[in-house]
């Protein structure tokens, strides 16, 4: 049976259309998952600007949390060093002196300059500390207890700490290779709002137009290829 010509020309011209409309999302897919490949995830976490186990400290002469005539009961219950002075963060809710029992708003600037300083590397030198009490969707601390301080390091890789403000804990360290990355997992997952969902009808819809796309060059190859012509002839 011989293909017309006109039914390989509509494949040519739909391989050749599809293939335009969607070769700079298949690019970045390469680009990004050669990326991703040639990564350590833990270079990427900025592993490697914090102190590797920071020195667990031991303190005496604690309270009990629920000496707090106000707290019927505890859901949860963790001892945090803070500038060296212990406190108990109490149901995921507030900080209170585990010696003194009063309870604590939030931490101060020197505080959260000693707890970054317990945990990122002591050859950074700060360049700056500021108090962030919202960030948009798209920032590099987002989905993270707020406010918060974001401490600023003196490198050429734009170092940045953050500790929470509520609680004092130690949250993240973001850096130029991590906003690198997270830009081509953007890329990657085409999620251009929280970045990690791999369900949106954006990503389904080029995936979709990309089997097709390959399927109309394998149809293309069929129609128009001559050693496959002869096959069919004889079919």
């Amino acid at each position: 049976m011989k293909t017309s010509r006109k039914t390989i020309r509509t494949f040519r011209k739909a391989h050749r259309y599809l293939g335009v409309f969607l070769g700079l999302q298949f690019l970045m897919w390469t680009i990004s998952g050669i990326y991703f490949s040639w990564t350590d995830i833990d270079e990427i976490h900025g592993d490697h600007f914090r102190i590797g186990d920071p020195v667990s400290t031991s303190f005496e002469n604690l309270i009990h949390p629920l000496s707090d005539t106000h707290l019927e009961g505890i859901s949860s219950l963790e001892l945090r060093d803070i500038g060296g002075k212990p406190y108990y963060w109490i149901n995921d809710s507030y900080l209170m002196d585990a010696r003194s029992g009063l309870k604590r708003t939030g931490i101060t600037e020197e505080e959260a300059l000693q707890i970054a300083g317990a945990n990122m590397s002591p050859e950074l030198k700060v360049k700056a500390i500021e108090r962030i009490q919202e960030v948009g969707p798209h920032d590099e601390y987002r989905e993270k207890p707020l406010p918060a301080y974001v401490i600023s390091y003196d490198s050429p890789k734009e170092v940045k700490a953050y500790i929470s403000i509520e609680d004092g804990a130690f949250q993240t360290v973001r850096y130029r290779d991590w906003r690198w990355f997270d830009f081509l997992w953007m890329t990657h997952t085409m999620d251009y709002q929280g970045r990690d969902d791999f369900n949106t009808i954006l990503l389904r819809g080029f995936s979709l137009m990309g089997l097709i796309t390959v399927l109309s060059g394998f149809i293309l190859f069929y129609l128009s290829s001559p050693t496959m012509g002869k096959i069919r002839l004889k079919i």
